[in-house]
């Protein structure tokens, strides 16, 4: 019966770190101000973007599937 207990104990552990974590990511995510975020996905828009325009295998392609 002892081995439950460290079983238990165990789940209760593994169940406190994650909370911890999620708190902590959380915590992390909602630190940005509704500017900053808007700012840094433009940011990421636009080097997506450049990166595609000037990609390699994109000359010529139109993006339509051919017949």
């Amino acid at each position: 019966m002892r081995w439950w207990k460290i079983v238990g104990l165990a789940g209760v552990a593994g169940v406190a770190a994650t909370g911890a974590v999620v708190v902590r990511a959380e915590r992390r995510r909602r630190s940005y101000t509704p500017e900053e975020i808007r700012a840094r996905l433009r940011a990421r828009l636009e080097e997506i973007e450049e990166t595609s325009a000037t990609g390699p295998g994109t000359e010529g392609h139109s993006g339509t599937a051919e017949a």
